[in-house]
């Protein structure tokens, strides 16, 4: 569900030929990348999965208008309520939709989107390279300031540790937490074939990332630098607002968190997709405004730093490194 708009500028943020990508988590392309097609939230409506005859690239070539006439229809349908049953049928709210979705269906799916197999389809291999530029830009923003040797790192959400195993290779010792122990069991298993395979010996060893099954506000201890992807999607503001304040009073020196950027275009085509879930269950969605964000933090006591906007047709993410104010 890829719509042309001129509304963002492409990534802010130059990509580094030299920085350590998980070959696990992608097939890089080092080219500057500078698509600006507004794509939709891949977790909340699941696109990755349509195979009907109204699937993402159907609703591609609808112009700007027939996104206003779908708008209409909006009312017709009642996503909120299939997000009800969901919670309904595991017991609980958005924390064990979302426990339950990547331990189960969820995890199958993107792990092979986080992977390297070719068994994906063209909607999948975009937010494989959109994520693999979120953790490119990540990794070039931790290493432009100097090594990270001995640095600790909290990678909140590390799912199949797609920047904890970059991260370990390049000195830093890392915590990596997720609510899946289906994503930990994965990242660890990787971690374990990544860091150790071909040694150097002219090169410290790297040390093996603490991975835990952990939700975020579990989360407890200090580290020089706090990093936390593309989980936010699964916070509401009211929510978010505290989490974004519980990861600032873990981190010393850096905090730096992606998320769905909210704007009105965004957050229309977000409730059109939640039309067309697709065939298996997947977690609410949840858009965030980068100023409610930025308020958040200057409430914690941190300001922005940098920031930028990554998008490919199928995957967007603001991206931010904040510092103590």
């Amino acid at each position: 569900m890829a719509f042309s708009s001129p509304l963002f500028s492409p990534v802010n943020f130059a990509l580094n030929p030299n920085s350590q990508i998980h070959p696990k988590c992608t097939k890089p392309n080092r080219r500057n990348f500078s698509v600006c097609a507004i794509p939709p939230l891949s977790t909340a409506t699941d696109i990755s999965a349509v195979t009907g005859p109204l699937d993402g690239t159907t609703l591609a070539v609808l112009g700007g208008g027939s996104v206003a006439a779908l708008a209409a229809i909006l009312s017709l349908a009642d996503p909120e309520r299939r997000r009800q049953l969901q919670a309904e049928e595991v017991g609980g709210g958005d924390k064990e939709v979302v426990r339950e979705y990547f331990n189960n269906n969820g995890f199958q799916r993107w792990k092979k989107i986080y992977g390297d197999t070719d068994d994906v389809n063209k909607v999948q291999l975009d937010i494989r390279l959109g994520h693999s530029k979120t953790v490119e830009n990540v990794m070039k923003m931790l290493t432009e300031e100097g090594s990270l040797q001995g640095v600790t790192v909290c990678d909140a959400g590390c799912g199949t540790g797609c920047l904890s195993i970059p991260l370990a290779k390049e000195g830093a010792v890392v915590s990596a937490s997720d609510i899946s122990a289906s994503m930990v069991a994965e990242a660890q298993k990787q971690a374990q074939e990544e860091l150790f395979k071909a040694k150097d010996d002219q090169s410290p060893a790297p040390v093996m990332p603490k991975f835990e099954v952990k939700d975020l506000e579990s989360l407890d201890g200090k580290y020089d630098t706090v990093v936390c992807l593309d989980v936010m999607i699964h916070y509401p503001q009211s929510k978010a607002d505290g989490m974004i304040a519980h990861l600032a009073s873990l981190a010393e020196n850096r905090l730096i968190l992606s998320f769905a950027p909210k704007t009105f275009y965004y957050d229309l085509l977000k409730r059109i997709g939640e039309l067309f879930p697709g065939p298996s269950k997947a977690t609410r969605a949840y858009l965030h405004a980068e100023a409610d964000v930025e308020r958040a933090l200057q409430k914690a006591g941190w300001k922005i730093r940098k920031r930028g906007l990554i998008a490919t047709q199928f995957y967007f993410a603001k991206l931010i490194e904040a510092v103590p104010a």
